[in-house]
């Protein structure tokens, strides 16, 4: 059994080099990826094939390159309590492309890289939400079932605290969902599928989820405020969403003061 364990893990290593071979990660990054994903035309398209919200993988060309994206235009509200697939319920249930948008807008606020590049786009008067392709990317999940180690755990676990703090902050219904957490042959990990995020409750969901912080991101949420968010958020979200992130953002913030006074600054902050 141990000998077979370890070819599967072997295996799932090599492919994963392969993987580096080739072009993997975001093509395009910030305002250059931006512009593209807004003005690209439709190559070519298919349906994922995963997943609940009937994305489509668009292929887009500009006339010199080409890059694939994901189309969502899921925008669904329910009103009263609905039972969340992982356990749970969750008042006034939304599931909405606008949140993807936010959800990167959000990121470049705190600086944490993890969003893809994303922004709205209206094809053949349907709006929606296009975010850039990771290429070459796993799941969180797949690595698991592989048994795929990084190289670099210090690193690998520092990314992925932020992962939690961003589902925290947003309040990420489907955080559970390790598909959702992606990560390339670098083992730069990203962070996709913000659909069901944003639910106006002004308290965080799940506080054992944040046990370390970075310091920067930490001093991007201390300088969040009204204005900002609703200049750079407002076209997606509405006021309540907006307020009661801003009290999520606060209780983060006393939390992790505590944990600092219970374990010190050295067990529970990173830059």
């Amino acid at each position: 059994m141990r000998v077979m364990a370890g070819l599967v893990v072997a295996a799932a290593i090599v492919a994963l080099s392969a993987r580096a071979e080739e072009p993997y990660g975001l093509p395009l990054a910030g305002e250059e990826a931006e512009v593209f994903l807004r003005t690209a035309e439709i190559v070519d398209k298919k349906g994922l094939g995963i997943g609940i919200t009937r994305s489509e993988r668009l292929t887009l060309g500009d006339g010199t390159r080409t890059h694939r994206a994901v189309w969502k235009t899921i925008d669904e509200f329910k009103r009263g309590l609905t039972r969340l697939e992982g356990g749970g319920v969750i008042v006034d249930f939304a599931d909405s492309w606008k949140f993807e948008v936010a959800s990167y807008e959000l990121d470049k606020l705190l600086g944490l890289s993890l969003v893809p590049p994303t922004v709205e786009r209206t094809f053949n008067r349907t709006t929606g939400s296009l975010q850039l392709w990771v290429e070459g990317a796993m799941t969180e999940a797949d690595r698991k079932q592989k048994k795929i180690r990084p190289p670099n755990p210090a690193s690998w676990n520092d990314q992925m605290y932020k992962v939690r703090l961003l589902h925290q902050l947003t309040y990420n219904t489907d955080a559970r969902n390790i598909r959702n957490v992606l990560f390339d042959p670098s083992f730069r990990i990203y962070a996709v599928d913000f659909s069901r995020a944003f639910a106006a409750y002004a308290y965080v969901r799940s506080e054992d989820e944040l046990t370390r912080f970075s310091r920067a991101a930490l001093d991007r949420m201390r300088a969040l405020d009204r204005p900002t968010l609703d200049a750079k958020l407002g076209k997606w979200l509405t006021g309540p969403q907006i307020e009661t992130l801003l009290v999520r953002r606060d209780k983060i913030l006393a939390l992790a003061e505590r944990r600092v006074r219970e374990k010190g600054e050295a067990a529970v902050l990173y830059p």
